[in-house]
């Protein structure tokens, strides 16, 4: 029972680093990246969408995404979505084509986006500490011996240490993406 806890909790503690690395994926770095418009969603007949329900988003050019809308009464939506979302593009329509133009960074904006992505990562710490609260609660419950409890908690305890470091050396990476220029 407890090796099942545990082999729960590193796999719930995987997908929390996971989600924080596709989290980053949609901060923008200054290059057009599809990914961009993953967290964008689009009202869509009163129904919010995301936005790779509504089209196809490629990229032409290193500095240029262009969104191919399906539905072409949806063209104003998928614009204005996109528009009042915080990555700061400005999308221009042409029939279905909407493109939008990604922009040099600015410092100040790259400062910006790396403050966004330490409280991704501080996100992802938490819902691990939660998964470590919550083992730790099962281990205590199974009536284990003493000695084998703490030995667990302790094991416990590395596998949540092997994961924060983890969220660290991620964050560190987009950080030096972000400020790159």
């Amino acid at each position: 029972m407890v090796q099942a806890v545990k082999k729960d909790a590193k796999s719930r503690m995987n997908g929390s680093v996971e989600n924080l690395k596709k989290e980053f994926s949609g901060l923008r770095t200054g290059r057009a990246h599809p990914s961009m418009l993953d967290g964008i969603t689009v009202d869509c007949y009163g129904a919010m969408t995301p936005m790779n329900a509504v089209g196809s988003v490629s990229i032409p050019e290193s500095r240029l995404l262009s969104v191919s809308v399906w539905d072409s009464n949806l063209v104003a939506s998928v614009e204005k979505a996109i528009r009042e979302s915080d990555l700061g593009l400005n999308p221009v329509s042409e029939g279905n084509i909407i493109r939008i133009a990604v922009p040099e960074l600015t410092e100040e904006r790259r400062k910006d986006i790396a403050k966004v992505a330490s409280q991704y990562a501080e996100q992802a710490r938490v819902s691990v500490r939660n998964i470590r609260r919550d083992t730790m609660n099962s281990i205590k419950k199974s009536e284990l011996p003493e000695d084998e409890e703490r030995r667990e908690s302790d094991e416990i305890q590395k596998i949540t240490d092997e994961h924060i470091k983890l969220i660290d050396i991620a964050l560190s990476e987009k950080e030096k993406e972000l400020m790159q220029i």
